[in-house]
């Protein structure tokens, strides 16, 4: 089994393994699971948005592969669960390539340990606010080709950019160094349903991490997609967004996310 100890912090809850937590895994401390508790006591929707959430992102993986996307850069990875981009990219293209890129020690040590040595795939540990050193480290630079189109996904990471540090400076950063062709899949946290005690306690809990959440309007995480051209449906609630089967518009709400996916057109 991997062994996530080394420099993570053992006292504090962190909130990709709280997102570990949500969704059933194993890869989460007691300091997570207290937090996480706590949470869904007054949030109980957190844990449908987990689970929401990750099906959105199989949903947008399988639509660029469908749209010929055969690399993909994940920008926030996390702790690696059933149903993974790899897994779900290699079921429609077995050579698509995948570059996993993460900060939290926890999600890079899980997610080697999953990889093992398929050359197909890498994990990179980096902070996803410096594209210029995500873009240039060995496992990104080495694995995707940038002259090809590329499938970028930030799903549920930009919330955790906060605006001092320029998300859309960010997300720009990894538009530039794409082709026409390539695409963006974007999910972010937002008021919909949130009370302001729902809102003042899930601040008072991720406060605790290293990453506490900035949640953005619908208009200000369309601003974040500036120079792509947003593919049917558009920036919906993030259930809504091509599902599966019908969904109900009370429980899309109780997301408090939205979801779209943007393609990056020439000129």
């Amino acid at each position: 089994m991997v062994d996530i100890r080394g420099d993570v912090d053992l006292e504090s809850p962190n909130a990709a393994r709280m997102y570990d937590y949500y969704l059933g895994g194993k890869a989460h401390l007691s300091v997570d699971q207290e937090a996480a508790e706590r949470q869904l006591a007054v949030i109980p929707s957190t844990r449908e948005w987990a689970r929401a959430n990750r099906s959105f992102l199989r949903r947008a993986v399988r639509y660029l592969a469908g749209q010929g996307i055969d690399q993909f850069l994940d920008l926030g990875s996390g702790i690696p669960t059933v149903g993974n981009v790899h897994e779900v990219a290699h079921e429609l293209n077995p050579r698509a390539r995948v570059a996993y890129v993460d900060f939290e020690p926890v999600a890079v040590a899980h997610a080697r340990y999953l990889l093992g040595d398929d050359p197909r795939v890498t994990v990179t540990q980096a902070d996803i606010r410096d594209p210029q050193q995500v873009l240039a480290a060995p496992g990104v630079a080495g694995l995707l080709d940038f002259t090809r189109p590329v499938g970028v996904l930030a799903v549920a990471i930009l919330h955790f950019v906060a605006d001092s540090d320029d998300p859309a400076g960010v997300v720009a950063g990894y538009r530039d160094a794409c082709v026409p062709g390539s695409h963006l899949a974007v999910s972010h946290l937002s008021r919909v349903t949130f009370t302001d005690e729902q809102l003042a306690h899930g601040h008072a809990i991720y406060s605790r991490t290293s990453t506490p959440g900035t949640l953005r309007s619908r208009e200000e995480i369309a601003a974040l997609l500036t120079g792509y051209q947003l593919v049917d449906p558009g920036l919906v609630l993030l259930p809504q967004w091509r599902p599966e089967e019908p969904v109900d518009d009370a429980l899309a709400a109780s997301t408090n996310s939205y979801a779209g996916v943007g393609a990056l057109l020439p000129g």
